[in-house]
């Protein structure tokens, strides 16, 4: 039910992927009621048929989720494993992390992998890679590298092996070897042996974003790999304890009405990291690094995103979302506003034109609402497909236009954006829309991002939207939707989600962004703090022509009755034109100087068509060359509101 009549890329895959899980699931259907009870499969093997048949269709928002004892628990090694290339090309496999004691000294951050378990250590993530749910190569890779030394086992069944042995050449030589084999590395770095049990263990659940299963609006609009979001909350407790901390004391602090703790530079301490870059004392260039979107209100995330921009320097911006598995899909679209002048876009959704799709959406029109979500716009499309013979219905936006566009731009440096292929689902959204409105430059550790373009929906969501509106907690009779024993439940992508711009109408499932530049990780990059990374985005800032338009308004004054007047004072920066709005209407077009200058304008009555009441809109478009290049929005109140 839930893949061949509402999972949404089920045609697409079919085609790609050359795949049939609903016949797959069909034949063990067939099986599990033909066969003799002491014929069945085990428990481990049925988890494992269903687990394949989920990953076969290459997409992480589709999965089947084990149940207890599984579901809750995390197989792990204590050390982190990540890939850099050589001058060559060549790639090398680095542990830069461990945690732990009774390692030997030798094995420490720094040292290379060669043989896992006493295969090659590239064949090995191959291999791994192979059975991982990444719509394409690069995904698969990325994926089997994090999940190397880290399995929540509600996506991934317990490793064959009860330990590995490593083979690693020693921190005294570190470029150069390829991998392969021999006693010693080619520089001299000497070849030692390590064997390590694997590990389980209940990590604890984050603070911060919205229950999948949760009836309310935003457990609708999701879009994450939930493999990337448990491992990265997996590596907070073992690798950043201190976030994690600083995470709950913000969050007890906020429970409690209390301001951030002092100290705390950002107060979503696992979400955001910023800095200045190259040096971070006096670096010319603003970074901020976005762990993650899976928050549970967006408008907090674009304030505070934007007060952090506000603090680094007007000169450009790189804003860094590897490894960042997406969220809130609210989160991804409204924070695009702030780094362009240009109007956003969001992308279009849709659903797979079926009839259960047609009654989930005609449950939640205006009119009979469960939560505050609307699937009014697609009733008509659905509708009319026994007709037009669609597979997909129109797309409609998921983030409200109008919330993509009530902050307008925040930050009128030039921006720059780092993708990796874990970058996945809202991510992707942001990525996409990052492109297609032609922020920036994009700057790639991979050659595509994860692809992951559509909103994700869980079988617990499910269940509650298909029963009464009045009673949403009992399973209404004749639901498609049951309870899974045990804890089990499944999710899908239910609205794929299509570009808008030059690439209108390309689908973002499996084809991903590319990005503009490319930067393959080096040694530095793993153990310097991304230093080369930084510095190759610097150099594509350094090429890029920046601007300012800045913008201070004092109070109203004169009669309201009769007009008033608006005094603003500007600060511009490498623009030729400025135009003028005031309450939406034109009010002129000027010459624009670099500097300080001071402008006055005559504010009309109030319009009961004001859309703010008691404000009047000012809005300056900045242009050169004849494109824009910056924009500022400012309510300012009317005297007495």
């Amino acid at each position: 039910m839930l893949l061949e009549r509402i999972y949404v890329h089920l045609p697409l895959k079919r085609a790609m992927h050359a795949i049939d899980p609903v016949q797959r699931l069909r034949l063990l259907k067939y099986h599990l009621e033909e066969e003799d009870e002491e014929d069945l499969p085990s428990e481990l093997a049925f988890h494992n048929e269903l687990t394949e048949i989920f990953t076969s269709t290459r997409d992480l928002h589709t999965n089947y989720l084990l149940p207890r004892p599984y579901r809750d628990k995390t197989a792990f090694l204590p050390f982190m494993v990540e890939e850099y290339y050589d001058e060559e090309g060549r790639p090398h496999y680095l542990v830069s992390k461990i945690v732990g004691q009774g390692w030997p000294e030798s094995f420490r951050p720094g040292v290379e992998l060669l043989y896992w378990n006493g295969v090659p250590i590239r064949r090995a993530v191959e291999v791994l890679a192979a059975a991982q749910a990444g719509g394409n190569p690069d995904a698969r890779h990325a994926r089997a590298l994090d999940s190397l030394t880290i399995r929540p086992l509600v996506r991934l069944l317990p490793p064959d092996e009860e330990w590995v042995t490593l083979h690693y050449r020693g921190r005294d030589g570190h470029g150069g070897g390829d991998g392969d084999g021999g006693d010693e590395g080619d520089d001299g770095g000497q070849v030692h042996e390590v064997r390590h049990r694997w590990r389980v263990f209940t990590p604890e659940a984050g603070e911060g974003g919205v229950a999948p299963d949760a009836l309310r609006a935003e457990a609708a609009v999701l879009g994450f790999d939930l493999q990337t979001d448990a491992i990265h909350q997996v590596k907070k407790v073992l690798y950043a304890p201190e976030a994690l901390a600083a995470e709950r004391r913000i969050a007890r602090a906020q429970a409690d009405r209390l301001p951030p703790p002092a100290g705390m530079s950002t107060n979503m301490p696992t979400v955001f990291r910023s800095r200045r870059v190259p040096d971070e004392e006096d670096g010319p260039y603003g970074y901020i690094r976005i762990f993650t979107f899976n928050v549970d209100d967006a408008g907090a995330f674009v304030d505070e995103f934007v007060r952090l921009a506000r603090l680094l320097p007007p000169a450009g911006l790189i804003v860094d979302v590897r490894g960042n598995g997406g969220g809130l899909i609210y989160a991804a679209e409204r924070l695009l506003q702030v780094l362009t002048p240009r109007r956003i876009e969001p992308e279009p959704a849709q659903f797979l034109n079926t009839p259960l799709a047609l009654d989930l959406c005609r449950r939640h029109r205006p009119s009979r609402l469960l939560c505050d979500f609307d699937l009014g716009p697609w009733i008509k499309s659905i509708a009319q497909a026994v007709r037009t013979g669609a597979t997909y219905s129109r797309g409609f936006a998921i983030t409200p236009p109008e919330a993509c566009n009530d902050r307008g731009q925040q930050y009128s440096g030039p921006v720059l954006l780092i993708t990796d292929a874990l970058c996945y689902s809202a991510t992707d959204i942001f990525s996409a829309g990052f492109q297609d409105h032609d922020i920036g430059p994009i700057l790639g550790t991979s050659g595509n991002t994860g692809a992951g373009g559509a909103n994700v929906w869980s079988h617990e969501l499910l269940q509650m939207l298909m029963n009464d509106p009045d009673n949403p907690y009992v399973n209404r009779p004749g639901s498609p939707f049951r309870p899974l024993p045990h804890g089990a439940s499944m999710r899908a992508a239910v609205r794929r989600t299509l570009r808008v711009g030059p690439r209108a109408g390309v689908p973002l499932e499996d084809l991903g962004v590319v990005p503009t530049h490319r930067h393959d990780m080096t040694w530095r990059d793993l153990m310097e703090g991304n230093a080369d990374l930084i510095d190759d985005a610097c150099r594509i800032l350094d090429a890029q022509e920046g601007c300012e338009l800045t913008v201070q308004a004092g109070p109203l004054t004169g009669d309201p009755a009769a007009g008033q007047v608006l005094q603003a004072r500007l600060t511009m920066r490498n623009l030729d034109r400025l135009d003028v709005f005031l309450g939406g209407r034109p009010q002129g077009s000027l010459d624009a100087v670099d500097g300080k200058r001071q402008l006055v304008l005559q504010v009309p009555p109030p319009d009961a068509d004001e859309p703010a009441p008691g404000t009047v809109l000012l809005r300056l478009e900045g242009y050169r060359d004849g494109h824009l290049v910056a924009a500022r929005r400012l309510k300012v109140p009317r005297s007495g509101a």
